[in-house]
């Protein structure tokens, strides 16, 4: 699913995905690459997560930086240059309105809390990406785990399911990745198209290739086990075998189950729901992401490109952008309200950062992080609520300021996980989960 396509205006160039198929060796990873896993990847949980609201997170990904001014915070009394062409539009609650190129979102209104007063200070693609995945401000200090990765440490996870699934090559290097945590917590990445005619998914490392039996896969394992007991009798003291012990004994239960591999079999869906979330890559991995949450997947983050709009940013909002998010995740969030998901289940709709609120001379909005927007629904959160606001030019917040931490702590809290919750790096130093996260209480139901 490489491409040489750059998707943004920095020279980022979408990179592979990491392969975890059999064919080249146990789930596509070499003895010593497994090896090399971290050794403090044992999972810590926190119990039964006290005051928990949701189980689980779907993370809709606006890679490029959407202008928020002209989707979910319209300024239409602002100055010419900077109420953009759009007009607002009524949603099914009173008083919201969002950009008329998103109808299907404006019917479930309802459902949803727009965050209008968020802010930070990076307008820049990659590290302003680390900060709003991670909640945490980067450092070169330290590479903090995305939220991802969080969730996968401190949930459990039913057996023969990846706790964190990404389809997503989000910008920035290690975004997206475990971080400090250790190789045991990345993300089980997906490749391929969304979805062929008959409706499965091409994906790596849930299946076997059609030649290899489970029983070769055992002998195999039966091979690697003699050779970790061989490393562990060398080197008794190695800070390896935790994190190995932990994704091998994942990898072979993926492997081993089913439930992961009928998750993306979407011909199990009606043809008018698949439809519904619309037809290309990013709709159908929305409809898989669904289906993930389904089977007991923590995680699932999904990525859609483009919103890098230094030119006819209108156009592009217009014609695709709007559009195209505007099907897929009003049907995302519809569907989970429909199957009683939506309350279990957290869906955060984001970007880096905003745009300009004035239009540049190619009729395009650059980079602003000092206000943006953000959608957060389900799994704890208020539905029909807008919280802060910005001032009349879309400059900077004008009540309830937030910050991408906080937005993150939030999100962790209705998960049952105190974001002040000390963790462990590889080397032993204790960092505290989210450094500066605080949680907005009014956002919560």
């Amino acid at each position: 699913m490489a491409s040489n396509n750059r998707t943004d205006c920095e020279g980022f160039y979408r990179r592979d995905f990491i392969r975890l198929g059999a064919g080249a060796g146990l789930m596509g990873l070499s003895l010593p690459e497994l090896l090399r896993l971290e050794a403090n990847a044992a999972r810590k949980t926190t119990g039964e997560n006290a005051g928990r609201k949701a189980d689980s997170v779907i993370m809709v990904w606006l890679a490029g930086g959407p202008a928020t001014i002209d989707m979910w915070d319209l300024k239409p009394d602002a100055p010419e240059g900077i109420r953009g062409n759009f007009k607002p539009a009524k949603t099914n609650v009173s008083g919201i309105e969002i950009s008329e190129h998103m109808p299907k979102m404006a019917k479930v209104a309802d459902k949803i809390s727009i965050v209008r007063s968020i802010n930070h200070s990076i307008p820049s693609h990659a590290p302003a990406t680390l900060f709003m995945t991670t909640g945490n401000k980067p450092t070169p200090a330290l590479q903090f785990p995305a939220m991802g990765s969080l969730a996968s440490k401190m949930l459990k996870t039913p057996t023969g399911v990846p706790p964190y699934v990404s389809f997503s090559d989000i910008r920035g290097g290690t975004a997206g990745t475990s971080g400090y945590l250790g190789t045991a917590y990345n993300p089980f990445m997906v490749e391929g198209a969304a979805g062929n005619a008959k409706g499965n998914m091409k994906v790596r490392g849930i299946q076997l290739p059609t030649d290899f039996t489970l029983d070769e896969l055992s002998n195999r394992d039966k091979l690697l086990s003699g050779f970790d007991a061989t490393f562990r009798d060398a080197d008794k003291n190695a800070d390896l075998v935790q994190g190995f012990d932990a994704f091998h004994q994942q990898a072979l239960d993926i492997l081993r189950s089913d439930r992961t591999r009928k998750a993306f079999d979407l011909a199990q869906e009606k043809p008018e729901l698949r439809a519904r979330y619309g037809a290309d890559n990013f709709g159908q991995s929305a409809l898989a992401a669904r289906r993930l949450v389904e089977a007991g997947v923590r995680f699932v983050t999904i990525s859609i490109g483009g919103w890098d709009t230094h030119r006819q940013t209108f156009d592009a909002h217009s014609k695709k952008l709007q559009p195209t998010l505007d099907t897929t995740l009003s049907a995302l969030i519809s569907d989970l309200a429909d199957r009683g998901m939506l309350d279990k289940t957290i869906v955060y709709c984001a970007g880096e950062f905003g745009r300009t609120p004035k239009v540049n001379k190619d009729t395009g909005r650059d980079h602003w992080a000092r206000s943006m927007a953000v959608v957060l629904a389900g799994g704890g959160f208020k539905r029909g609520y807008v919280h802060g606001s910005t001032d009349g030019q879309g400059m900077a917040p004008a009540s309830d300021p937030c910050l991408p931490d906080d937005i993150s702590a939030s999100i962790f809290s209705n998960l049952g996980i105190n974001s002040k919750t000390e963790l462990s790096t590889s080397n032993g130093r204790t960092v505290q989960m989210f450094r500066e996260g605080t949680v907005i209480d009014r956002l919560l139901a």
